[in-house]
């Protein structure tokens, strides 16, 4: 079987599940009595499996604090804006916008890139919830922390849900990315496991733990992962607010040894 074979047959499998194994009526696992809290990608690194709902949008916003793992330094960023907007046909567009960078140590400060993308919901049953998307993240930034050329990923997203409280989410993807200019530009592919355990307190409130890595952190770099966990806590039915704290486990992925973090989301709507 060729490739293109593999390919098709992929997507006949996706649409003939969409059709028929999700067809049964029963409750969004994406609304609920907290809608925004099962939307938000933040500040997970992984993304959430649901998209935002048609004429709506969300804007996420965040800032961090990292103990680097090089000479000592900290380094803080910001403002970790991400923009979605909801499409027909349970889809949404995607914009990260160039994230500040400034650290203790040279070189000092700079932009990362800008990524853009689309999302889509394929469906769900009474536990489960499966979406698929796509990012490309351009060739800009500054010389210190952009990316060189296009880069791009294909994320598989998996929900599980175990009962009103705890649920499972797993996170797939593959990705292709450059350096910085700076750094050399190098290309090196990479694939990126997911996972975030979620423990519901209240309507108001979750906790989670995420472990996450990649088979390769750079050109001619090994694997790395880290964890991180935190809470989310919605003031208002369009407000959500975070804190967040992460550990490196291994390798050298993000560049960091611990760091801290809080942020918010807003709906729109």
């Amino acid at each position: 079987m060729t490739s293109k074979q593999i390919w098709k047959l992929l997507w006949i499998l996706i649409f003939t599940w969409n059709g028929t194994v999700f067809a049964e009526t029963i409750d969004d696992p994406c609304g609920g009595t907290s809608p925004l809290l099962n939307i938000v990608d933040r500040p997970t690194v992984g993304d959430s499996a649901c998209v935002v709902p048609y004429k709506k949008a969300v804007l996420e916003l965040g800032y961090q604090y990292q103990k680097l793992t090089h000479r000592a330094g900290y380094q803080q960023n910001f403002p970790e804006a991400e923009l979605r907007i909801g499409l027909p046909g349970n889809n949404e567009f995607v914009l990260l916008f160039p994230n500040y960078i400034h650290q203790s140590i040279a070189p000092h400060s700079g932009f990362a890139a800008t990524t853009l993308g689309i999302k889509h919901e394929i469906g769900y049953t009474k536990t489960w919830l499966g979406a698929i998307e796509a990012l490309f993240t351009l060739p800009s930034g500054s010389t210190v922390f952009g990316n060189q050329d296009m880069g791009a990923a294909v994320n598989g997203i998996i929900n599980y849900t175990f009962n009103p409280t705890f649920s499972l989410s797993f996170m797939l993807g593959v990705t292709t990315q450059t350096q910085s200019k700076l750094d050399g530009g190098q290309r090196f592919t990479s694939i990126n496991p997911d996972m975030i355990l979620t423990y519901v307190l209240n309507p108001k409130v979750n906790f989670y733990g995420e472990v996450y890595g990649q088979s390769k952190t750079g050109p001619g770099e090994s694997s790395g992962f880290n964890f991180d966990g935190g809470v989310l806590y919605l003031p208002l039915p369009n407000l959500e607010v975070d804190f967040e704290v992460g550990q490196r486990i291994n390798g050298n992925l993000g560049g960091f040894h611990h760091y801290i973090g809080a942020g918010m989301t807003i709906e729109f709507g």
